[in-house]
């Protein structure tokens, strides 16, 4: 596309010397560091204990420190980097008149929305992987453990996802920025819908559950309705980006989770088999448990950009 890598290396060029991109890549890179280290520490004093597991290294990431781990530390705030990367990436341009200068040369319309899209999407890669890869060096050096080869491709499979998931947010803060003139409006819009989904959508799940399954702690509930209960909350929580990325990395990162659900209901054969085989999945097993989760996160935030792409393509700028 003609024009594609001028608008690309543009954005990225403003996305790097930005003051808010350094300030919040710094916070979220010095929250995450805190985080790790007070992991690392703790794993370094069960490991001095006699403690031992398989996925030590790993652990780095799924264990919370002060109080969230680094996949719950992503989950909740990752978006917010999407958010900040997109919620003025159109709008700012056409208050300050450059949009129409931007097409009047020989660049496409499609260049200008794909170049800001990648430019974002290359920033949030970026910043993922040096805050894993510091982190990684970090647990090098108090932990002492070198990572094998499958936990690699686990942290690798893991930046893949919250790639995706932050990708995301950027599409949906882009579609808003292409919809709203206003930039106060975009990050509003933005920030009030990250909220609704990543907070107000599980507090939400338990109310619905609890109408359609209520369980009384007085008395002895059924199984019936436990499981309705659970299965209710699950459902509703599906329609949570949140949701899906947690239950995906959380799986990914975490080999001895061998499911996505919260309550499972086993019979006896079950459970004889399941008390059998207590090793930590394989990774090829614990991608199939995830790939459901995994395939929805990829095909909202492509959808989403497929949103934004095509509202910016037949909307009239020149007004």
């Amino acid at each position: 596309m003609h024009g594609l890598m001028a608008v690309y290396r543009k954005e990225l060029a403003d996305h790097f010397s930005s003051y808010r991109f350094v300030l919040i890549f710094a916070l979220i890179a010095m929250v995450s560091f805190i985080t790790s280290y007070m992991a690392a520490m703790h794993l370094r004093e069960a490991l001095e204990g006699g403690a031992k597991s398989q996925f030590v290294f790993l652990m780095l990431f799924n264990i919370p420190g002060a109080l969230l781990s680094m996949v719950q530390f992503v989950a909740f705030f990752g978006p917010l980097i999407g958010i900040i990367l997109g919620f003025d990436a159109i709008n700012r341009e056409r208050a300050q008149g450059t949009l129409v200068k931007v097409l009047s040369q020989p660049i496409y319309r499609d260049a200008v929305i794909n170049g800001k899209f990648l430019a974002g999407a290359t920033t949030v890669t970026i910043m993922i992987v040096s805050i894993v890869l510091v982190i990684s060096g970090l647990g090098l050096i108090l932990l002492g453990i070198v990572p094998g080869l499958e936990e690699i491709w686990r942290l690798f499979i893991y930046v893949v996802i919250s790639v995706f998931y932050i990708c995301f947010w950027l599409g949906l803060s882009i579609l808003f920025s292409i919809l709203f003139r206003g930039i106060a409006t975009s990050a509003l819009a933005s920030v009030a819908l990250w909220i609704f989904l990543s907070f107000l959508v599980s507090m939400g799940a338990s109310v619905i559950a609890d109408i359609r399954a209520p369980i009384d702690k007085r008395e002895n509930t059924s199984t019936e309705v436990i499981l309705k209960n659970a299965q209710t909350r699950e459902i509703v929580t599906i329609f949570s980006p949140t949701e899906l990325y947690m239950s995906a990395s959380g799986t990914i990162i975490d080999p001895t989770r061998k499911t996505t659900k919260s309550l499972v209901a086993m019979g006896a054969l079950e459970e004889l088999s399941s008390s059998r085989f207590q090793n930590p999945l394989s990774l090829g097993q614990s991608i199939l448990v995830v790939y459901p989760h995994m395939v929805a996160l990829i095909a909202i935030s492509l959808i989403c950009f497929a949103i934004s792409y095509t509202v910016f393509m037949v909307q009239e700028i020149r007004t």
